[in-house]
């Protein structure tokens, strides 16, 4: 497990899942390099998938941006290492917009 801790940016997650993303994020770095961000982000989204049902989406790298719709409190944006990580549950496009730069 990564020694260094995650600092969340931006989120309307509930305390307890934003633990989880972190730990989830910590646990793919030790499993895959960090500059293959499609199977860390693919690690993420199948764990959230399967602890907290289906339709999680998962953004990892070094620089990105966004704009997205998702269900309130299913949003988190936070640095860990040196990778940035947007994990959202989508929504219908009537709900909550965020744009992540």
């Amino acid at each position: 497990m990564l020694e260094g801790k995650g600092m969340v940016k931006e989120t309307d997650m509930p305390l307890k899942m934003q633990i989880q993303a972190m730990a989830c994020a910590s646990k793919a770095l030790d499993l895959y390099d960090v500059n293959d961000c499609i199977s860390i982000a693919a690690h993420i989204k199948k764990e959230f998938d399967k602890v907290y049902g289906m339709g999680w989406q998962c953004v990892v790298g070094f620089n990105f941006g966004c704009f997205f719709t998702h269900s309130p409190g299913t949003f988190i944006y936070f640095a860990l290492e040196t990778l940035n990580f947007l994990i959202y549950k989508g929504t219908s496009s009537d709900l909550s917009s965020l744009s992540v730069t």
